[in-house]
C-alpha cells in the first residue's frame, strides 16, 4: 500500500516508526526515509506491540510541519504525527488497532508477565490518545466497509471505502498451472487466524492441506499434525511460489475475521475458490453462497458461519458436492480484476485531487505509478 502512495507522490519523504532494510521495497530505497526514536531500539522492530506504551511520544516526536499534504497509511498510530495549522492529512485506515480496541482481551489473553501487566497498565491511556489523533485527521479512507465502520465506532469519524489492490501480473504468470486434489491456508501463523480449526477439519474429512507461512502458532500447529502426512507444512515461500501454490490448489481455506484480506484475492485473481469464514471482510472479498441453491455461476466460493472445525468440513462438503461442480475459475478471475493495482491509483489519485486539487502538479498519472510499482 505504502509503495502504491509513494508511486503516485515520487517526490514525498517517508515517516515511519521503524523501518528494516530488508522489508523496504526495492522502489522505496531511494526515497528519503525518516524514522523515530523506537529505530534505535533493536526490539521494536521485530517486537513493536510490546513497545506500545512509546508510541504517543514517538509519533508526536515526527515533525511534518512545513508539509501541505499528507498521506498516511496506517493500522497503527501514526495519525497522531505533528502538522502544520491548516495541512491535508488523508489517512487511509487498514485498521484501528485491533489490540487497542476490538481484539484488547484477546491480546491481552495471549501474553505474559511483565508484558501483559505493563500491556494492561497502559492500553487504556493509548487508546485514548489514539482516538485524540484520529480527531486531528482531515479526511479517512478505509479499506473495507467493515473497517469504516470500525472507524465509525472507535473514532466517531466518516470514512470513504477504498479496496487495496492486488498484483494481477503474478497471477497471470501462473495461469497455465493445473489445480490438484489439496486445499490451500496461507498466511502468518498467529492465534486469530485460526489455522488449527482448518487443520481438524482436513483431518476429519481426509482431505490434504498445505500451510503456507510462519509465525509464533507454527510450533504448536505442527505439534497437532504431527505424523499426518495429510497436513503439509510449507514454511516461507517466495511470492513466486505462493503464487503458484493459489494457482495449484483445489480451493483456499480461510478461517480468520479479517479486516479485508488480500489472501481470499489472490487466490481468485488465480481462478480458485474459497472457502472462508463468512464474517468482515471476507464478505467484501468473496462471492460466496451459503446453500446449494444460492449458488450461480458467478460465485466464488463458499462461507461458514462458525469458527469450528465441524463447520468448515460442512462447508467443505458443501462445496465439493454442489457447488464445485458449478464453479467458473474465470468468474473468479473476473471478480479479482476488480480489485487491480491501477484501479486502485487511479481512485486514490482522484480522492486526494479532490481533497486538494494542487497537488496534480506533484502526483504522477496512474500510468506512470503503475509501471513503477508492477516493474
Amino acid at each position: 500500500m505504502a509503495e502504491c502512495i509513494a508511486a503516485l507522490f515520487p517526490q514525498a519523504e517517508i515517516f515511519t516508526l521503524v523501518a528494516s532494510p530488508e522489508g523496504l521495497p526495492e522502489t522505496l530505497t531511494h526515497r528519503k526515509v525518516h524514522t523515530s526514536f523506537l529505530q534505535k531500539i533493536p526490539l521494536a522492530r521485530r517486537q513493536h506491540r510490546h513497545f506500545l506504551p512509546f508510541y504517543p511520544a514517538a509519533t508526536e516526536r515526527m515533525d511534518l510541519r512545513g508539509f501541505d499534504l499528507v498521506l498516511s497509511s496506517d493500522s497503527g498510530p501514526v495519525k497522531g504525527v505533528r502538522l502544520s495549522q491548516g495541512a491535508t492529512h488523508i489517512c487511509y485506515c487498514h485498521s484501528p488497532m485491533r489490540y487497542l480496541w476490538d481484539g484488547y482481551e484477546a491480546y491481552r489473553q495471549n501474553m505474559r508477565g511483565l508484558t501483559r501487566l505493563a500491556f494492561t497498565a497502559t492500553a487504556g491511556s493509548v487508546r485514548r490518545w489514539d482516538a485524540a489523533a484520529a480527531s486531528q485527521v482531515s479526511h479517512f479512507l478505509a479499506n473495507s466497509h467493515y473497517v469504516a465502520q470500525r472507524i465509525q465506532r472507535c473514532y466517531g469519524r466518516e470514512a470513504d471505502v477504498l479496496p487495496p489492490p492486488i498484483d494481477l501480473h503474478r497471477a497471470a504468470s501462473v495461469a497455465g498451472e493445473t489445480p490438484g486434489e489439496h486445499y490451500l491456508c496461507a498466511g502468518r501463523l498467529v492465534g486469530y487466524k485460526r489455522t488449527e480449526i482448518l487443520i481438524e477439519a482436513c483431518q476429519r474429512m481426509n482431505r490434504r492441506l498445505r500451510i503456507a507461512g510462519t509465525g509464533p502458532e507454527e510450533t504448536r500447529l505442527r505439534k497437532m499434525a504431527e505424523g499426518d502426512a495429510r497436513i503439509e507444512f510449507m514454511g516461507e515461500l517466495s511470492n513466486e511460489e505462493l503464487w503458484r501454490e493459489y494457482a495449484r490448489c483445489r480451493a483456499l481455506l480461510f478461517a480468520a475475521d479479517e479486516d479485508f484480506g488480500m489472501v481470499p484475492l489472490e487466490a481468485q485473481a488465480c481462478g480458485r475458490p474459497v472457502i472462508a469464514y463468512g464474517v468482515g471482510g471476507s464478505l467484501e472479498t468473496v462471492r460466496g453462497a451459503r446453500h446449494a441453491g444460492e449458488a450461480t455461476d458467478e460465485t466464488t466460493g463458499t462461507y461458514f458461519d462458525e469458527q469450528t472445525p465441524t463447520a468448515i468440513a460442512e462447508a467443505i462438503q458443501l462445496w465439493e458436492m454442489s457447488m464445485e461442480g458449478i464453479f467458473d475459475p474465470q468468474a473468479a478471475r473476473r471478480w479479482a480484476s476488480q480489485f487491480a493495482t491501477p484501479l486502485f491509483l487511479e481512485r486514490y489519485r482522484a480522492f486526494v485531487l479532490s481533497k486538494m486539487p494542487a497537488a496534480a502538479e506533484v502526483c504522477a498519472p496512474v500510468a506512470e505509478a503503475a509501471a513503477t510499482v508492477l516493474h
